[in-house]
């Protein structure tokens, strides 16, 4: 799924995962180094148990890397 107006919900292992917050890879919702040109950041995040995980991908949320249904309040 590549729409940033719904996040990315999938289950995933324990490990450690680096989130997109720029918007620009081709990878979403991880990073694969396209805010180089950016001033922006990935964000690193350990899961610790395997579980399900909503990913923000509209990059709005308030409890980023997470989804907590910003992209609703985006124009369609």
């Amino acid at each position: 799924m590549d729409d940033p107006n719904h996040p990315y919900v999938m289950t995933l292992k324990p490990g450690r995962y680096v989130w997109c917050a720029c918007g620009r890879s081709q990878k979403q919702p991880f990073c694969d180094g396209s805010h180089s040109s950016t001033n922006m950041r990935p964000m690193f995040v350990e899961i610790t148990e395997e579980k399900q995980v909503a990913w923000c991908g509209c990059k709005t949320s308030g409890n980023k890397p997470f989804c907590d249904g910003s992209h609703k309040k985006l124009a369609a």
